[in-house]
């Protein structure tokens, strides 16, 4: 399982944190993680505080000073970058011994138990360590009639981002995936306004235009949902909601089989929230398609 973050470790010491140690606090997480790699000086002015506040809380979070913090947060920011190639290299993965030949711990059902292993664990750290206020609210946003549900994923996980729309579709109106074409998202995108609600799916190798994505939700007024993995897309600093899944597998690419467990909870939330309405639309749903001989 991966480790919890440097984030996740400053967030949890901020209940013990003196005041002006919070100032340094949230001035680490509102430019997570880059703000971390400024001087102690550029952290203490931004704070407004001086420069052994920023030592003193660098030393709550348990290192020993300031170049002990930085290079953890560096070999945190590798891993956040890693892809399924440098993992592959970098692990060794695909020496005899884990191609599943004969006798080796990978083949049949040594395979097998590994795999069911790492995915239970992942799943059930992901749910154990899920914030219920951001579930929660997601819900609250998903289940909103009054607003537009716009969708985007990327590489791979455009495939998350229909999955979950294909299910908010059965249950609601104003569901919509953010066009691939240029002239068509432009559109989509210069309509958001303080109804719309942009859901966006980003891990690692984070894709830029994400960012700016969420920028523009958030500057038209409307919300932003992000599901990402545990080292946090970019931007989660733009979103009312993040919603972070582990993503352990036993190969060198990143599982989503957390994240689809989270998804599934999700649809279960909007499910209960919508209630009768949903149960509804279902059902219109189904008239329609039957009628078209789609079912």
């Amino acid at each position: 399982m991966a480790p919890r973050t440097l984030a996740d470790e400053i967030r949890q010491k901020l209940g013990d944190a003196s005041p002006a140690e919070r100032k340094v606090a949230r001035v680490l997480l509102a430019g997570y993680p880059s703000n971390g790699f400024e001087t102690i000086a550029v952290i203490a002015g931004r704070a407004g505080v001086s420069a052994p506040t920023v030592l003193r809380f660098v030393g709550r979070l348990g290192y020993s000073g300031f170049p002990d913090f930085q290079a953890s947060l560096r070999t945190e920011l590798d891993e956040r970058n890693a892809s399924p190639l440098s993992l592959y290299e970098s692990t060794g993965y695909g020496r005899p011994a884990e191609q599943g030949e004969e006798g080796t711990p990978s083949a049949g059902g040594g395979l097998l138990a590994r795999g069911s292993g790492i995915f239970s664990a992942a799943v059930a750290q992901t749910m154990a360590e899920l914030p219920p206020h951001d579930l929660e609210h997601a819900i609250q946003l998903l289940s909103d009639r009054k607003r537009r549900i716009t969708l985007a994923g990327g590489r791979f996980t455009h495939l998350l981002a229909q999955y979950l729309g294909l299910h908010l579709m059965q249950l609601r109106d104003d569901v919509r995936f953010l066009p691939d074409r240029d002239v068509e998202r432009t559109a989509a995108l210069t309509q958001l306004a303080r109804r719309d609600v942009l859901v966006l799916f980003d891990y690692r190798r984070y894709e830029e235009d994400k960012v700016a994505l969420a920028q523009l939700a958030q500057e038209h007024g409307g919300k932003v949902i992000v599901f990402t993995d545990t080292w946090l897309s970019p931007t989660a600093a733009h979103a009312e909601v993040v919603l972070p899944s582990q993503v352990a597998a036993p190969s060198p690419y990143d599982s989503f089989v957390p994240t689809l467990a989270v998804l599934e909870t999700v649809v279960a939330g909007v499910m209960t929230a919508l209630g009768e309405v949903g149960h509804q639309h279902m059902r219109q749903g189904e008239d329609t398609a039957r009628r078209i001989g789609l079912v």
